[in-house]
């Protein structure tokens, strides 16, 4: 297992990197951004809404950070020429990327699996599983470019350890893990080029309140809590770790 409790980075190693991060309009998305920023690097803000990236645009601006991108778009609308339109929009405006943070995720309400429609899977493996690997293929070009590039994807605690009720979702989640494991055996020539998946566990965002309503929050820890982990597979000191599954948090 690896432990980042007493990872301390130093404030400026991400300095030169440009680093996409999905979903980063709110929850851990917002804080992993607004953190890889503080930490140096370019930062590319996707999400769904303007006015959320628009926020965390203007909160890194206010803090000094170099200068943040927006590409909004709609991954359960997106089609597979679109990542590739995604790619080439970085490489003209940006140049470069060195990392990608797959934050983004579709959870629907939590029901048994004869209650999931056709259309309902589709959306859920869309948005969890087919958009990542679609993007990333996308924009290989650019991370075999970089001296050291790092793809980053979320996992779930029901991915990991299936569940009941987590239907699609898990499915998806598991098959993110999966993956890892593909890619990373795939780019073993590639000594540049690393993948892992994190699962974050118990945050406190939207998404957790949408599934547990009645939870009582002050109890949970906040996305902002996690980041020494995120800055650990994001920065160079995490290179030669590829493959792996790794917990933010204890899971007993």
């Amino acid at each position: 297992m690896i432990d980042t409790t007493n990872y301390r980075p130093d404030n400026n190693i991400l300095k030169g990197r440009v680093i996409l991060v999905t979903g980063a309009g709110q929850g851990i998305g917002r804080a992993a951004a607004l953190e890889y920023a503080a930490h140096g690097a370019t930062v590319i803000l996707h999400g769904r809404k303007v006015d959320k990236l628009e926020s965390v645009y203007d909160e890194i601006e206010s803090e000094g950070g170099a200068q943040a991108a927006i590409i909004p778009f709609d991954l359960e609308k997106t089609e597979g020429k679109d990542f590739e339109v995604i790619a080439q929009a970085i490489k003209s405006q940006l140049g470069r990327l060195d990392g990608i943070l797959h934050n983004a995720s579709f959870i629907p309400s939590l029901t048994p699996l004869e209650s999931h429609t056709f259309d309902q899977w589709l959306v859920l493996l869309r948005v969890n599983l087919v958009a990542p690997i679609s993007l990333t293929r996308a924009c290989l070009p650019l991370l075999k470019a970089s001296t050291d590039a790092c793809v980053i994807m979320t996992s779930d605690t029901h991915g990991h350890y299936p569940a009941a009720y987590w239907g699609g979702f898990a499915v998806a989640k598991a098959g993110v893990e999966a993956l890892v494991k593909i890619q990373a055996q795939e780019w073993e020539m590639h000594t540049n080029l690393r993948i892992n998946a994190l699962i974050p566990g118990v945050v406190h965002t939207s998404q957790r309140t949408k599934t547990h309503p009645g939870e009582v929050k002050k109890n949970l820890v906040a996305p902002k809590d996690l980041m020494s982990t995120y800055l650990y597979l994001m920065g160079p000191a995490s290179k030669g770790v590829t493959g792996k599954t790794i917990f933010c948090q204890k899971h007993e």
